[in-house]
């Protein structure tokens, strides 16, 4: 007898996939949108989201703040806050397409930003801590309004929905950029919400996970005692902070950042016949044991002219990196990988912790 669809739980649920061009080739999202057609049963409708990179070229020095408000009036106290901050060049409701599957909509309004100086002078901050402390305020304190975007030249697009009725709905078909990642959704313990759906994002960081953080009240106890606040309801979100913090705050590199939160064994560190790097790696587990992530994982990073792939130590969730010319692809099935492109020269499985960070050639977007 054939299964229907929502009759079984699909225990290593979740579909990530991302695709780049190291030459900051622009491309539409309709590769990727397809992509998650084949992962469909790895997710449950209850989320589904993209995020693009390279996609606001007319507003590429300006902040692009994605919000979702319950209300008229929540929207109209949120830009009052915003004025008071930030010179707003534009704001406009995110244009998008009846879908049937994609019901209770909230407003969801963009706005093109750029922090006052006189306020930057007075706060004593650069602009990226004031657009961070910004985000954390709105989405703390102002019931019925979330920040769910906040970088240059990016913006995240997300809903409860199947991700292929997500990208319809946001017409991401009509956009382009060098780099796109997108999330299906399947919640074991959490709530299915528009604020819950990946990516999670701060800044230009953008995060799709698959799996289940059994380290989340660990993590989140201690960044939030650096003004981060994780009140959305996923275990997720505290992923996007930590590395704001470890790469942002602290000034690590990605690897450096990425052997904090899946670090090596200490049986391996200690085998490490390289002196400087069994020292470096012996330190980060010993300042930052409470950023370790603990649990099954496989994440996808975006950023600001590149990609960051990561699976747990044990590699306990699925995913695969493929390439073709400029092009590098990331998915939790290779069958996604190859609607992307058929002809993918290379196919490989990335190793437990060992990041795979792929970069656009400097001044190529």
């Amino acid at each position: 007898m054939r299964m229907r669809e929502g009759e079984t739980r699909i225990p290593s649920g979740c579909a990530i996939a991302a695709v780049i061009s190291k030459e900051g080739n622009k491309m539409t999202a309709e590769k990727i949108i397809k992509a998650m057609v084949p992962m469909h049963d790895r997710s449950n409708g209850l989320g589904g989201g993209f995020a693009g990179y390279g996609i606001y070229p007319d507003y590429r020095d300006f902040y692009a703040l994605h919000l979702f408000f319950d209300c008229r009036d929540t929207r109209k106290a949120c830009e009052a806050l915003l004025k008071e901050g930030f010179e707003v060049v534009k704001g406009e409701s995110i244009p998008t397409r009846k879908i049937p599957s994609i019901t209770d909509e909230p407003i969801i309004w963009r706005y093109f930003v750029s922090p006052l100086r006189s306020v930057l002078a007075d706060l004593q901050l650069d602009e990226k801590e004031f657009v961070a402390r910004t985000v954390m305020k709105i989405n703390t304190e102002m019931k019925g309004a979330y920040v769910f975007s906040s970088g240059k030249n990016m913006g995240t697009f997300k809903a409860v929905g199947f991700p292929e009725d997500v990208g319809a709905y946001y017409r991401l078909d009509e956009y382009e950029g060098y780099c796109w990642t997108a999330h299906g959704r399947y919640p074991t313990n959490t709530p299915g919400w528009w604020g819950g759906a990946h990516p999670f994002t701060l800044l230009d960081w953008s995060v799709v996970h698959n799996g289940e953080i059994s380290s989340y009240d660990a993590n989140r106890r201690f960044i939030e005692m650096f003004g981060y606040k994780c009140n959305l309801q996923t275990d997720t979100e505290v992923i996007t902070y930590v590395l704001d913090y470890l790469v942002r705050v602290q000034g690590l590199t990605l690897t450096e950042a990425a052997n904090v939160i899946a670090a090596p064994f200490w049986s391996t560190i200690f085998s490490k016949t390289d002196e400087y790097e069994r020292k470096k790696l012996q330190y980060l587990r010993t300042v930052f044991p409470s950023l370790l992530i603990t649990g099954p994982f496989s994440i996808v990073l975006g950023f600001d002219g590149g990609l960051m792939a990561l699976n747990d130590r044990l590699k306990l969730r699925s995913m695969v990196v493929g390439e073709k010319d400029d092009k590098v692809f990331i998915a939790s099935e290779e069958a996604a990988v190859r609607v992307m492109e058929p002809d993918v020269a290379r196919v490989f499985a990335p190793s437990g912790g060992e990041p795979v960070i792929v970069t656009v050639r400097e001044g190529a977007y």
